[in-house]
């Protein structure tokens, strides 16, 4: 079994920013970071923890957005992705894929854009941050799993594929996020 993390592994950047950027524009996206700079810094500086501040970020640009406009936009962005996918490391998946390994992408990053981009690769078994939506069908700034970051990809796979001891897990990551996934393999190796 074959585990990769999305953001910095198979693509160059953090698609949080990229999305934004598309459903909203450079200048929103600009004035967004402006208005939650004290946020970002905290973040930067590990005063405020990384789920906190983006969700807050999530929360400021679409909260109250229609969730098949979002689900939308996150179809339409995932064919954005390719512009900035890291080949080396897609390669290497698709060379799992080839071989018959089942291959997992476990993400903080939002299910509604990361999903569609893996299911065009052929990779069915996505686990991602999740959204909330409510009974009228809106975001609400929130999520409704915890954000899959850290140790949360560790339990999220462990949920689906309990038994460890039954196969042999290769994980690819490139950052602090993916260390406790890393650790958790027999075999982790760090892109950089």
């Amino acid at each position: 079994m074959v585990v990769f993390d999305f953001d910095g592994t198979l693509t160059r950047k953090d698609t949080l920013f990229e999305f934004i950027r598309f459903a909203k524009g450079k200048y929103a996206l600009l004035c967004g970071i402006i208005r939650n700079s004290p946020f970002i810094i905290a973040y930067l500086l590990k005063f405020y923890p990384n789920y906190k501040a983006k969700q807050r970020l999530f929360s400021y640009f679409f909260k109250g957005m229609s969730y098949d406009e979002f689900r939308l936009i996150g179809r339409n962005f995932s064919k954005e992705i390719d512009l900035f996918v890291n080949h080396p490391q897609l390669l290497l998946l698709k060379k799992h894929l080839q071989d018959g390994d089942k291959v997992y992408v476990i993400s903080a990053s939002i299910t509604e854009w990361v999903s569609p981009w893996c299911f065009a690769q052929g990779i069915t078994h996505v686990l991602c941050t999740d959204v909330e939506v409510t009974d009228s069908l809106k975001l609400t700034g929130r999520f409704r799993t915890k954000n899959c970051y850290g140790q949360e990809k560790v339990n999220r796979l462990l949920e689906i594929e309990s038994d460890r001891h039954s196969y042999w897990l290769i994980a690819y990551g490139d950052s602090k996020g993916d260390r406790e996934m890393l650790s958790f393999a027999d075999e982790g190796h760090l892109i950089t």
